[in-house]
């Protein structure tokens, strides 16, 4: 039981860490930190010249590869420890979970290596800014939903393990 309980206080204190932009142990990136620096990145993409746009373009990729990075080592964590607390249903929608989160980031990835910039009129410019905005919008929605689901359930998990006695 106190395995269990220290495995749920660790994700848990991962997510907190997360939404406080603060680097894991080991200078891991977390997820939502590359969210953020992702969407300071993208706030501002289209303004400016150029040179700014294809420096923004690079600061957003890179954004999207620590954002890679987190996860993956979060995920690595959690689909390591979690099977025997989760078991095998709550897996099966977990492990769903992050192979949706996986597959919106190598798309959003492809999207903006494809993007080329130059020689776009504004309004082309700004129909690719859309579809960017939208991918991130989505990607960002779903990593917050997915670290929400989790957090119910392992406070939920935490309550049971700190509130139980011994079996009768």
């Amino acid at each position: 039981m106190s395995d269990a309980l220290a495995v749920i206080n660790k994700v848990i204190a991962e997510h907190r860490e997360i939404r406080r932009h603060v680097k894991l142990a080991g200078d891991a990136i977390n997820d939502i930190e590359a969210l953020f620096t992702l969407q300071k990145a993208r706030s501002g993409w289209f303004q400016g010249s150029a040179q700014e746009i294809t420096t923004k373009q690079n600061q957003m990729q890179q954004s999207l590869n620590l954002l890679e990075q987190g996860l993956r080592n979060h995920f690595d964590f959690e689909e390591k420890h979690l099977p025997p607390l989760f078991g095998e249903l709550l897996m099966k929608a977990l492990l769903a979970e992050h192979g949706d989160i996986n597959r919106q980031i190598s798309n959003a990835k492809a999207m903006l290596a494809s993007t080329r910039l130059a020689g776009l009129g504004r309004q082309e410019m700004l129909q690719k800014e859309s579809e960017i905005q939208q991918m991130i919008n989505t990607l960002c929605q779903t990593v917050e939903e997915h670290a929400s689901h989790e957090e119910t359930i392992l406070n939920m998990m935490k309550r049971a393990l700190e509130g139980a006695g011994p079996v009768a």
